[in-house]
């Protein structure tokens, strides 16, 4: 699968798309405009290994909702990310059977290798 879940309102996201210069093949899901459904949190997950990783400690909602202070599992991490798309960290670029989370320079440029490989 060729992948990208990001937010179209965020600066830093699109700036990564630029950078990618992603082949037409890829599909782009803007998370705000079409919410991530229990499936493609699955597949994501499945080739991430936990939830956690996928969530986003930066959002807003989890200052406001004190979520520091509490204890989360897997399974409050799955329900947040699927409530609010700010939990999930982003952007998420799958690409085939590799997945890279978020905005480190680390991952991004991972990405991009995966991406001038095909």
């Amino acid at each position: 699968m060729k992948k990208v879940y990001y937010l179209k309102t965020c600066s830093t996201c699109i700036r990564i798309l630029r950078e990618l210069n992603l082949p037409s093949d890829y599909i782009l899901q803007d998370i705000k405009t079409e919410e991530i459904t229990v499936q493609e949190l699955e597949e994501m997950k499945s080739l991430s290994g936990s939830y956690e990783v996928l969530f986003s400690r930066k959002a807003k909602l989890y200052k406001d909702m004190d979520l520091k202070n509490a204890s989360l599992t897997e399974k409050d991490y799955k329900h947040y990310i699927l409530h609010h798309y700010t939990f999930l960290k982003r952007p998420v670029i799958i690409c085939n059977d590799s997945i890279f989370i978020g905005n480190s320079k680390d991952a991004v440029q991972a990405a991009k290798l995966c991406v001038n490989e095909q």
